[in-house]
């Protein structure tokens, strides 16, 4: 494949939780648009490098590294390996993150503390540190929620916190980083297919009805949002905030 048809040829990509469900699938859709992607993964290294040799027999390249992004060093460590291997940060995508539920009035100070190292202290750290590595075109993709818009369901309240911090960190960044010639964006998903909701999962008849396409998103459905914001053809889209929810917000 020659690289006008690979948009991203010449671009390092980093993905992180990009070894299972939607992070994969945009692992594979950047490598499959040109760009070499370092994806960083906590629990799951066989899952990781089941990733990695998909990019590869497909003709691309990855790399998988260690980090749990609710741990500030490792995820610093992670990303100055990248750059320190590949020589620049091109594209980061911020799509680790956890879900975890319960009442407001229930919910245990640790889980909020975990689910706040990962879905923000994480998401920030790992930009500040790969900005340090990024130039003009640098683009910066959040994985938000649908949550934000509308949530459907009780004990998300803290979720829907760290979705709706990062929602803001976007706009605050599109401030900073404009002038440097860096766009930032979020995409939201909906309701999609992966480890954390699945399509056979316990809320799945709550979501269905509501989703005006009659189905539960795919990683590819976020994949393919994140390629275009990441793209030349996205130069001039900083602090939007895509749906990718089939309708589920509307």
């Amino acid at each position: 494949m020659n690289n006008s048809s690979r948009p991203l040829a010449g671009k390092i990509a980093i993905v992180t939780g990009g070894s299972r469900s939607i992070g994969a699938a945009i692992a594979r859709r950047l490598a499959a648009d040109g760009a070499t992607v370092a994806i960083t993964y906590n629990a799951s290294p066989e899952r990781a490098q089941a990733v990695v040799q998909e990019i590869a027999s497909a003709g691309g390249q990855a790399i998988a590294l260690a980090a749990d992004a609710g741990y500030p060093e490792a995820v610093r460590a992670a990303v100055g390996e990248v750059a320190s291997r590949f020589g620049k940060i091109d594209i980061l995508v911020n799509n680790a993150g956890i879900s975890l539920l319960g009442a407001p009035q229930e919910f245990s100070f640790e889980d909020f503390q975990r689910i706040l190292a990962v879905n923000v202290t994480g998401v920030f750290v790992a930009t500040q540190e790969a900005l340090r590595h990024m130039g003009q075109g640098g683009r910066i993709i959040h994985i938000g929620s649908s949550v934000t818009h509308y949530v459907g369901l009780a004990t998300a309240s803290a979720y829907t916190l760290t979705k709706g911090a990062v929602t803001g960190f976007t706009r605050g960044l599109v401030r900073d980083l404009g002038p440097l010639g860096i766009t930032v964006n979020t995409v939201h998903p909906g309701p999609t297919d992966s480890d954390m909701n699945p399509v056979d999962g316990p809320v799945a008849d709550l979501f269905l009805p509501s989703i005006a396409l009659g189905r539960y998103g795919e990683g590819k459905d976020v994949a393919n949002a994140v390629a275009f914001l990441a793209s030349a053809d996205a130069e001039f889209i900083s602090g939007a905030e895509l749906m990718v929810d089939g309708g589920f917000t509307a």
